[in-house]
C-alpha cells in the first residue's frame, strides 16, 4: 500500500490517529485465537449484496463514461475493479480503472493540467485529500453519498475525509500495518513461537538463522515498508505523545528517541544473517516478493516472516501458502512498554462535478461495494456495517473487527501526515533516509542528521 500526496498547515493541526493500545491488545488475542483454534478452515462469505440485496440506491448512468485512478497494482487492483464492474452493472456506466503513478499528486497535477483528470481518486495519504482541496481539485461529497457516510462510518474516519469542516472523501480502505505474517514450518523447524517483545523476536531471529532460514524478508526497494517499520518501533518505544509531535516535525529528527528508534532497528537491519539476501538482498527486494518468497521454497523459503499489513494476505493468494495455516499472523511486538499499532487508508474523492462521480461515491460509502472487495481477501474496510462474514477467514475476520472496536479512537500512518516531499517521494526523504539506513544500519547519526535536513526542507521549518 503506497503513501504519498502532501499536506499543509491546516493537515498538520488536525487530530492524528492510530487504533489504540488496548485495542490492538485485543487484536493480538482475537489474532491468537484465530491462529491456534481453526484459524485456517474457510468460511463461505454472507451477507455481501448477492446474500442479501442490494443495500444501496444508484442512478442509472446509461452512456456516462468515468475514470478512476489509484496507485493500486496487481491483486489489489484486479479485486478493486471487480468493485467496479458491479458499479458498471447496476448503472450503465463505463468506468476505466487508470494506473497512477508514485506520488498521486503529481500524477494527478499533470492529469488535471493536461485537461484530462480522472473523475474520483483513490487518494493513500491524509495529506493528498488536503492538497487537493487547496488545489481546488476536490468536489464535495454529495447528499447521498454523505448519507451513507453517516449510516456507516464513525465519527473519525468521516472527519479525516473532512477539510476544514467540509465532507471531500470517502475512505474506501483501511490497513492494520502492525503484523507480521510468519511461516509456520519455518517456525515449527526451529521451534520458535511467536514474540510478544523485540527482545524476544531478535532471539527468534537468532533461532531462525541458526536454522538456516534467515529470520526476515524486507522490502528495502519500496520505502514505504521501511517507514513502517520505522514508524511501529517509533510509537511502541518513545510513545503516542512523541509520535504525534514527531508527525508535525515539532521534535527534530535528530531527537534522541529517534535516536533509540533506529538503534533499536538497528538490531535487526544489522544482522546480515537476519535479513533475506542481507542487507543488499533487502535493497533489492521489492513488497510482493518480499511475502511470496516468504511462503514459498518448501521447507526451505528465503525468510521465516515478513512485516506489513493486513493486505499482506493479497500476496500470500499469489502462492499456495493458505492464511490460517502455512501463513500465520502475531502483532508487531512491543519495543517499549506497550505494542504498537498503525494503521493507514485510502480515500476515495471526486475531481469532476459529474452525477457519476457522486454516483460511484455513494456505492464506495455502501456496504454493498466493501463487501465485494472484502470476500477476495487482503482488505479491510473502515465500514462499520460490513458483515465480519464477509471476510474469507477468521484472521482477517478479526483484524476487521478489531479496527471497527476501536471507534473514534486511532492514528494514522506518521509518513502519511508528512508533506509528500518527506513523506511520499521514491528516492526522497523520509523513503531514501531508511533505505540507507538500511544499507549501513551502524550509522544512526548520519541518518538521524539526513532525515532531519530532509525534513526541514519539506516541512519549512
Amino acid at each position: 500500500m503506497r503513501r504519498q500526496g502532501t499536506t499543509g498547515p491546516a493537515t498538520r493541526t488536525r487530530r492524528r490517529t492510530t487504533l489504540t493500545l488496548t485495542a490492538f491488545a485485543a487484536a493480538a488475542a482475537l489474532v491468537t485465537t484465530a491462529c491456534g483454534d481453526g484459524g485456517d478452515k474457510e468460511d463461505p462469505p454472507s451477507g455481501g449484496p448477492s446474500a442479501s440485496g442490494q443495500r444501496v440506491e444508484l442512478p442509472q448512468l446509461a452512456g456516462e463514461k468515468l475514470e478512476v485512478a489509484a496507485v493500486w497494482t496487481g491483486p489489489e487492483q484486479a479485486n478493486f475493479v471487480k468493485v467496479l464492474k458491479e458499479f458498471e452493472k447496476r448503472t450503465g456506466a463505463t468506468v476505466t480503472f487508470v494506473p497512477a503513478q508514485d506520488p498521486i499528486v503529481t500524477f494527478l497535477g499533470t492529469k488535471i493540467a493536461g485537461g484530462q483528470p480522472p473523475d474520483v481518486a483513490l487518494l493513500p495519504q491524509v495529506g493528498a485529500l488536503v492538497s487537493a482541496v487547496q488545489n481546488k481539485w476536490a468536489q464535495p461529497v454529495g447528499p447521498e453519498a454523505k448519507a451513507q457516510l453517516d449510516r456507516n462510518y464513525s465519527n473519525g474516519w468521516k472527519a479525516l475525509g473532512a477539510v476544514d469542516g467540509t465532507q471531500y472523501g470517502v475512505y474506501y480502505k483501511a490497513a492494520n500495518k502492525s503484523l507480521i505474517w510468519y511461516n509456520a514450518k519455518a517456525f515449527e523447524a526451529a521451534g520458535v513461537q511467536p514474540p510478544k517483545t523485540w527482545k524476544d523476536l531478535l532471539t527468534a531471529a537468532d533461532a531462525l538463522s541458526a536454522s538456516g532460514t534467515p529470520a526476515v524478508s524486507v522490502a528495502g526497494a519500496d520505502g514505504w515498508t521501511l517507514t513502517d517499520w520505522f514508524e511501529n518501533v517509533y510509537l511502541s518505544q518513545a510513545g503516542p505523545e512523541k509520535y504525534d509531535q514527531l508527525a508535525k516535525h515539532r521534535i527534530k529528527w535528530t531527537d534522541d528517541s529517534v535516536k533509540q528508534a533506529l538503534t533499536s532497528l538497528g538490531e535487526l537491519f544489522g544482522r546480515k544473517d537476519f535479513l533475506a539476501g542481507g542487507q543488499s538482498g533487502a535493497l533489492a527486494t521489492e513488497f510482493p516478493k518480499s511475502v511470496t518468497q516468504t511462503f514459498t521454497g518448501g521447507d526451505r523459503p528465503a525468510a521465516a516472516m515478513v512485516f506489513e499489513g493486513d493486505f499482506v494476505a493479497v500476496n500470500i493468494a499469489q502462492t499456495e501458502a493458505k492464511v490460517g495455516k502455512d501463513a500465520l499472523v502475531f502483532p508487531f511486538p512491543a519495543v517499549g512498554a506497550k505494542a504498537p499499532v498503525v494503521s493507514g487508508g485510502d480515500v476515495a474523492v471526486a475531481l469532476k462535478a459529474s452525477k457519476g462521480a457522486q454516483a460511484l461515491l455513494t456505492f464506495l460509502a455502501s456496504t454493498d461495494a466493501a463487501e465485494i472487495q472484502a470476500r477476495e481477501g487482503g482488505f479491510l474496510s473502515p465500514n462499520k456495517a460490513v458483515d465480519p462474514a464477509a471476510y474469507p477467514n477468521a484472521i482477517q475476520r478479526d483484524i476487521a473487527k478489531t479496527l471497527i472496536a476501536s471507534g473514534d479512537d486511532f492514528r494514522f500512518d506518521l509518513s502519511d501526515q508528512a508533506p509528500a516531499a518527506f513523506g511520499g517521494t521514491p528516492g526522497a526523504g523520509m523513503w531514501k533516509g531508511l533505505q540507507d539506513f538500511l544499507a549501513n544500519p551502524s550509522d544512526v547519526a548520519g541518518a538521524q542528521a539526513k532525515l532531519e535536513a530532509d525534513a526541514a526542507k519539506a516541512y519549512g521549518n
